[in-house]
């Protein structure tokens, strides 16, 4: 962690992943959604993982399992 280290609350990262709120707190319970950090009672995210979660759900079609773009899956 630097000193320029950035935490966004739920409703800031819902918009930089155009997401709504509620889809994001889903998420967060069901375990699909980027890793966050709990502060006691707050759920902070900081940007590199949720660019790094936005990247690992990338696809190249509807039926793509995420290994078309990675190359190992043709």
């Amino acid at each position: 962690m630097t000193e320029h280290t950035i935490y966004l609350d739920t409703n800031g990262a819902a918009r930089i992943l155009g997401l709504s709120s509620k889809t994001l707190s889903r998420y967060r319970v069901s375990g699909d959604g980027p890793v966050f950090h709990r502060f006691g009672a707050r759920i902070r995210y900081r940007r590199d993982d949720l660019e790094a979660w936005a990247a690992s759900r990338r696809r190249a079609s509807t039926s793509d399992d995420g290994t078309a773009l990675s190359g190992t899956g043709r």
